[in-house]
């Protein structure tokens, strides 16, 4: 842990080491049960449960709409945990989503297959798949405030990115899982050995609720409450007080959340079909967002001395130059470029969004309703950008059998994120200083 981890006056003497480490191992956790379903949709989910006797793309089609299905259930998770992180508590908030969260995924290791009850399989495995929505609808907000809310104006984009570090990490341990599981006998792996990395989600959930039930609240909420400045429906008062800035979020979110998935998701599927070893492809994944912990925690840094819109707009056009090269490199069938594409999709084009974003996310909205505020904007993006991309890149390369459509789809996608940045410099609270007067506050 960086020795600049000293308690300041915003700090309330408590110190901002606590907060880091609960929501680093909290996210990991969270995050790491999230997206297991990503990868199983990918790897296993489009056979056991959306069989097709024809295409096997058609059954990952059938397992990537289960996919989106979780996405669009996150905004209903981000207006219900708004509520109760801005009225009751961030603590209590992150209590019920980890909760919900791990039950969740351990039932979805347990469930039968298509083989074994027919309809029911898929129908209760998406619905496993709305509850994770809904809990990770309401756990990024309360991850990311946690560190923001007790974190000094001039560290915020360094000490914020860690957050952010817990979901790449939750992501490394859910691909190295599914790495690990498929190098047992095919048979095996597809009869009962694709459901280890969800049960073991259980032993997960105890180490998250220790954790989070030790925690101290945010220091900036505590403050809120003293004043009795909080609104009876925060999330009517976000929207009504602060809709520039919620729309914002959410043109923020499509390069950064459609471009992650496209990249760390269905990539996977594309590989496969043009004949890329999937192991090379899920180690490719698990070794970029290993490196991504300490290029999101860079960008992070960096947009606290460069401002958060210069960072977030270089990995958005970073993406959008990486397009076609990506898809290429995966054609190749080479391993070592492959995970040299990977690095560089993963590591750097998305670091750097996701490294500025959760400072830059905090400073658009005031403390009574920043829950709800981020909430909303975060999830209500993710439904259309990381929830549609993988079963639009799917629909796309049945169709096309290329990866052309697909590299101008994720063009599109930076474009929108690079527009809204061009038109949001003078949106939020602390708009007129996030990028002219550094020097005075040093929030970017």
């Amino acid at each position: 842990m960086p020795k600049n981890m000293q308690a300041t006056p915003q700090q309330g003497g408590k110190g901002i080491r606590r907060y880091v480490i609960a929501s680093l191992v909290g996210n990991s956790l969270e995050w790491y049960d999230f997206f297991l379903y990503a990868t199983a949709a990918a790897v296993v989910f489009g056979q056991l449960f959306f069989p097709a006797d024809t295409d096997p793309l058609v059954g990952t089609l059938g397992a990537f709409a289960g996919f989106a299905v979780g996405f669009a259930a996150r905004p209903l998770g981000g207006i219900f945990f708004g509520h109760i992180g801005d009225r009751v508590g961030r603590k209590s908030a992150l209590v019920l989503t980890l909760s919900i969260m791990g039950i969740a995924t351990f039932l979805m290791g347990v469930l039968p297959t298509y083989e074994q009850v027919g309809i029911l399989a898929p129908v209760m495995l998406i619905v496993l798949r709305i509850l994770q929505g809904i809990a990770a609808g309401g756990e990024w907000g309360g991850g990311v405030l946690l560190i923001s809310e007790n974190a000094s104006d001039k560290r915020r984009g360094f000490f914020s990115a860690f957050s952010q570090g817990g979901v790449t990490l939750g992501f490394v341990l859910a691909s190295a899982a599914f790495f690990l599981v498929q190098m047992l006998p095919e048979e095996q792996f597809m009869t009962w050995g694709w459901r280890l990395p969800f049960l073991f989600s259980v032993v997960l959930f105890g180490v998250g609720m220790y954790i989070r039930f030790r925690l101290p609240e945010s220091n900036e909420f505590e403050e809120t409450k003293k004043s009795q400045a909080r609104p009876r429906v925060p999330v009517l008062a976000a929207i009504k007080s602060h809709p520039k800035e919620i729309l914002v979020a959410m043109g923020l979110r499509v390069a950064e959340n459609g471009g992650s998935y496209l990249i760390a998701s269905f990539s996977i599927v594309y590989g496969v079909h043009v004949g890329v070893d999937r192991s090379i492809l899920l180690l490719g994944v698990a070794l970029s967002m290993l490196f991504s912990f300490g290029t999101i925690l860079f960008f992070g840094h960096l947009s606290d001395r460069i401002g958060r819109r210069k960072v977030y707009a270089f990995g958005a056009a970073a993406l959008a130059l990486m397009a076609f090269p990506f898809f290429a490199i995966l054609d190749t069938g080479t391993p070592a470029l492959i995970i040299l594409a990977y690095f560089i999709g993963n590591g750097i084009c998305h670091a750097a969004m996701i490294g500025a974003q959760p400072a830059f996310f905090h400073e658009l909205f005031t403390p009574e309703i920043r829950y709800s505020g981020i909430a909303v904007g975060h999830e209500l993006a993710a439904v259309f950008a990381g929830g549609l991309a993988p079963l639009i890149a799917t629909a796309l390369l049945i169709n096309y059998n290329s990866s052309t459509p697909i590299a101008i789809y994720m063009i599109i996608l930076a474009a929108i994120t690079l527009t809204t940045l061009a038109l949001s410099a003078k949106v939020g609270p602390r708009a007129l200083n996030r990028d002219d007067n550094r020097s005075e506050v040093n929030i970017g």
